[in-house]
């Protein structure tokens, strides 16, 4: 074999235990590096990190750096370690859960926290992302109530009705976040007070059915009797929002009754005064006429004289029950000019709410003093055209709020029941009248 052959062989062996010499060395290095880019010990590397920095930001009240670590823009990348992007989602939860709980045992950090739109948009960021299970001590349900509180005093009811809206309750007893009857129903009506404040009726609604279905099995009712009273004023209110005029009278009309210290008599007058409004405004009918009656009898009903808002509401209700003919008075007017907007939007008929009730208890005062009437009379009567008061009469008729018949050919409307109602009338009279003799006779036989 050539010397030179064999040199050549060695220097190939030679570079060949060189380069397994190498790979051998960067294994090694790789396997020494493992730890450090396991993502377990990264991510808990990662946690450590922004819950101290959470720590240091909470004490020096630095918001700007917790909107860094909680913030969602893009700017901060998903690998950015500063942010709680680079985390896995149950990660951000527990971070989100640690912070809340840092947050509410700093009292110093969240008096001036409130002030901070910075402040207040990473505590709405990490109380919408909490684990489910809750947080230690109910601890989100405190920072909650806290906001509320705030956003109450500054004027922000929406937003304080969302954020309570969020609380976590539970009926067991054994959970922080467990709530009696009571307090269940007390974060229902302040839900639908707040809703109620910005006219969101149909959200206050939905609050005010929650609280319905717990008021019921309150225990010791004496005890909370404020509590049951604010939810019979929030239903009322809620009720009468929403254009449910007959029933709103009637919920005015008992707590106006209410027979407690806890509310002040001028209050109580002011319920009446409601509960007269409504009454008026409500369609016509026997529900009508009797919550009418209720209100009529009410031994305070011309107190509400003296009360600027409600000084014709007596007059107006008086002539309703008596089923006396309403024209177009001073009376009438004041007493539309005291209504809510709500109270006096225009239908879809082109009436108003209290024209379209002045008309119907007009056509049935009518009806009392007519057999049949041609629909050109009825129609000066009401104040109103003529095919106007013919579509009201049709209306009226198919709602069974009116007995009679229109006759198209001739043009006029024909009344039934009323020879039968004063009949009725006179009939009733003439048996108290017997049963009254009868018993005088039996006094006197004794």
């Amino acid at each position: 074999v050539s010397p030179s052959i064999i040199e050549k062989k060695e220097v190939f062996e030679s570079r060949d235990r060189s380069t397994r010499t190498g790979t051998s060395n960067n294994r090694r290095s790789c396997l020494e590096n493992v730890p450090r880019n396991n993502p377990r010990r990264h991510t808990r590397t990662a946690m450590d990190r922004l819950t101290q920095a959470i720590d240091i930001s909470i004490q020096g009240s630095d918001y700007a750096s917790l909107n860094t670590i909680f913030g969602s823009s893009m700017s901060h990348s998903y690998g950015d370690e500063r942010s709680w992007q680079s985390l896995g989602q149950g990660e951000q939860r527990t971070l989100a859960s640690y912070f809340i709980k840092s947050a509410v045992s700093n009292a110093s950090f969240l008096q001036s926290a409130f002030n901070s739109p910075l402040a207040m948009q990473v505590m709405d960021v990490t109380l919408r992302h909490l684990p489910t299970t809750g947080v230690d001590n109910a601890a989100d349900n405190k920072l909650r109530q806290m906001i509320f509180e705030f956003k109450v005093e500054q004027g922000d009811y929406v937003g304080a009705a969302v954020c309570l809206d969020g609380l976590r309750m539970t009926d067991d007893e054994g959970s922080p976040y467990y709530m009696t009857s009571a307090e269940k129903c007390d974060v229902y009506v302040k839900i639908a007070e707040c809703y109620l404040e910005e006219g969101e009726t149909v959200k206050a609604d939905g609050a005010v059915t929650k609280a319905g279905q717990v008021v019921e099995s309150i225990s010791d009712p004496e005890q909370h009797m404020a509590l049951i009273l604010r939810y019979k004023s929030t239903y009322a209110q809620v009720l009468d929002s929403n254009r449910k005029f007959l029933q709103a009278a009637s919920r005015y009309h008992d707590l106006s009754q209410a027979n407690t210290e806890m509310i002040d008599a001028d209050d109580l007058l002011r319920m009446l005064g409601r509960a007269a409004t409504c009454a008026i405004l409500a369609p016509s009918g026997p529900q009508r006429q009797r919550i009418l009656g209720m209100v009529f009898k009410d031994e305070r009903l011309s107190q509400l004289d003296a009360i600027p808002k409600f000084e014709t509401h007596s007059a107006v209700l008086t002539k309703m029950y008596m089923n006396q003919v309403l024209r177009k008075d001073d009376e009438l007017r004041k007493f539309e000019e005291s209504l809510e907007p709500h109270q006096n939007i225009v239908k879809g008929d082109g009436l108003t709410i209290v024209e379209r009730a002045v008309i119907e208890h007009n056509m049935v005062a009518v009806s009392q003093l007519y057999t049949s009437i041609y629909f050109s009379e009825l129609g000066q009567l009401l104040g109103v055209a003529a095919d106007r008061a013919e579509k009201v009469a049709a209306k009226m008729i198919m709602d069974g709020s009116l007995s009679g018949s229109i006759d198209q050919v001739d043009g006029t409307l024909n009344f039934e029941g009323n020879e039968s109602a004063l009949l009725g009338w006179d009939e009733a009279i003439t048996s108290f009248c017997v049963q009254l003799s009868r018993v005088t006779d039996a006094v006197r036989s004794e």
